[in-house]
């Protein structure tokens, strides 16, 4: 028996044969071409070509994995659609006098390299992406199968190939080769290196693009082990929400296949050959785990309240309005913090009063009559946008970032404002400032807030009055949390950062992970501190960060006081459950 560990990606656990997955390996070589007119003809066709395979990705992704998430493959789309882009290979191949397949793979390098080069874990998870356009572009310019991942169908585009230089099919054979015998054909047509009897397999291999993991057959795979990859790729997303057991981080090995292997997606552990009794184990975890999930569904549509009449009121953290169905589907009681700083990271210049408004209303409308809580502006430190032309920073957790750029720059501020107080006439919204340190802070921004409303009111456009909240995230707003909550209707706890600056401890320096620690004293009597403050002023509290989703601490929550918590999605269930099961 041999076990390795990884980072997880999604808790479930998947027991099976392993089937290893090798791309084919391609150089892309640089060719002289001297009409450049024609390649970039080839370029232009080829493109068209990889966007009529996107939007067949986008089809299969709708009903796949929901809506929510063939946002992967529109912006994928959108990417091969940017003039940037276009014009960064068209540039290379005039100037330098270069074949397509050079340009596009020059111009994916690039692109992928800046995202891989920022601080933002999201953001850097993006390289990923760029390179999975490129490859398919290089696959459609060279005459290769791209899309053949059991789909059951076949495509069959021509496209003048300079390899041949003749017209060759790029066949997008998706489906299983016939007369093989083999496990699964589940990744570009390929034949299984082993003959087996149909049965899903733990697929394994270096990496899996996006549109890779989403044409999986789900019938045919129990979970995915790779090399590569990041927890916060759309690989990792799209696994989550096609509810696959996935680890990465792995260190494969070709004696592997055909073997009998053991993901557990709770612990991160991959196990080979497993001994009788660990598999025995395993295998009655793998079906309380089933039953446990039965027993979830059955909390849809109950209160979160405790055996003694106690009411916690149960939120969800999104991102966007990609996000909102994975909410309905949990039964999520409104959102509790919408990240609206995801709208300008995705955005290549500030997004309008307009852009805003329609995101924020169409949240307000998905959710009727419930909670929706936007947190304003919450850029800089590990979340950068180029055109904010913000500096490089020593240390920028602790610099210019949220709400201290909105201050700075109140017409950005003012913009998000106005978006959010006419949203909020399509339904029930509140706004909530982050990375608050002091009562002046607090003020300045209530003031902004009033002249909006006085510009709104003037102009007869409609809006409604919005809660004021403020994120506690700071051991100075934990001090001053008696008079911040004179000064507002809420508190949110971000125990993310709270835990980071309270223990001096960057949360993304993997070096530091044996000493941070959120269950730390130190945190745990600040959540308290400032439940009893916001209470004796009046606010609400809750908490927003990673910490409310901890369901070892919701009764030691629910003893501090707490009003509300927000959490993942897919925590709301669990979170529910371990409310109702309190005294």
């Amino acid at each position: 028996m041999e076990q390795y560990t990884g980072k997880s990606i999604l808790e479930k656990i998947a027991i099976g044969k392993v089937y290893i997955y090798k791309k084919k390996e391609s150089s892309v070589r640089r060719e002289h071409v001297d009409d450049v007119d024609a390649e970039i003809r080839r370029f232009e066709t080829a493109k068209t070509v990889a966007i009529d395979q996107l939007n067949r990705i986008c089809r299969k992704a709708l009903k796949e994995v929901g809506k929510d998430n063939t946002a992967i493959f529109e912006a994928h789309r959108m990417i091969l659609e940017d003039r940037e882009f276009a014009d960064s290979v068209c540039r290379i191949i005039r100037e330098q006098n270069v074949n397509a397949e050079y340009a596009a793979t020059m111009t994916g390098d690039h692109f992928s390299a800046i995202f891989a080069g920022m601080d933002d874990e999201y953001m850097k998870a993006r390289a990923a992406d760029v390179k999975d356009i490129s490859e398919r572009l290089v696959s459609v310019l060279r005459g290769r199968e791209t899309d053949t991942v059991l789909c059951g169908r076949e495509t069959n585009v021509v496209l003048r190939s300079r390899e041949t230089d003749k017209d060759s099919p790029v066949s997008v054979l998706c489906g299983r080769e016939t007369g093989t015998g083999s496990t699964v054909s589940v990744l570009r047509g390929r034949k299984a290196d082993t003959d087996s009897t149909g049965e899903p397999v733990i697929l394994m291999a270096d990496d899996l693009t996006p549109s890779e993991t989403v044409q999986l057959d789900k019938s045919k795979i129990l979970a995915f082990v790779t090399r590569h990859g990041s927890p916060n790729s759309h690989t990792a997303i799209l696994a989550r929400a096609m509810n696959i057991p996935a680890v990465i981080g792995i260190d494969i090995r070709d004696g592997w296949n055909g073997k009998t292997a053991i993901v557990d997606g709770y612990t991160g552990q991959v196990t080979i050959d497993p001994d009788p009794a660990y598999l025995e184990a395993m295998t009655d975890k793998m079906q309380s785990d089933a039953n446990k999930q039965k027993l979830l569904k059955e909390l849809k549509g109950k209160e979160t309240v405790t055996k003694s009449g106690r009411r916690i009121r149960l939120y969800a953290n999104i991102g966007g309005v990609k996000d909102i169905a994975a909410v309905l589907q949990n039964d999520g009681e409104g959102i509790g913090l919408f990240r609206s700083e995801f709208l300008y990271l995705e955005s290549d210049d500030f997004p309008s009063e307009e852009k805003q408004f329609q995101v924020y209303k169409t949240v307000a409308e998905s959710m009727p009559g419930k909670k929706v809580i936007i947190r304003t502006l919450d850029i800089g430190a590990d979340k950068q946008a180029d055109y904010f032309g913000l500096e490089k920073e020593d240390n920028p957790a602790m610099g210019y970032r949220a709400i201290r750029i909105c201050l700075d720059r109140p017409e950005i501020l003012r913009t998000q404002l106005r978006a959010i107080l006419r949203a909020g006439a399509c339904g029930n919204i509140s706004v909530m400032f982050p990375m608050i340190i002091s009562v002046q802070e607090v003020l300045e921004c209530k003031r902004i807030l009033a002249e909006v409303k006085a510009e709104l009111k003037s102009e007869g456009i409609a809006y409604r009055d919005a809660e004021v909240g403020i994120m506690i995230e700071t051991p100075a707003a934990v001090w001053i949390s008696g008079e911040l909550a004179r000064e507002v209707d809420f508190f949110s706890i971000g125990t993310n950062d709270l835990t980071q600056y309270t223990l001096a401890i960057d949360r993304l320096n993997t070096k530091l992970d044996h000493i941070y620690d959120p269950h730390h004293p130190a945190i745990l009597r600040a959540i308290q501190t400032v439940i009893e403050n916001g209470h004796k002023g009046g606010a609400r509290v809750g908490i927003c960060g990673e910490l409310g989703a901890d369901t070892t601490l919701t009764e030691t929550f629910v003893r501090m006081g707490i009003d509300e918590l927000s959490v993942s999605p897919s925590f709301i269930l669990p979170v529910r459950d371990a409310v109702r099961k309190l005294e």
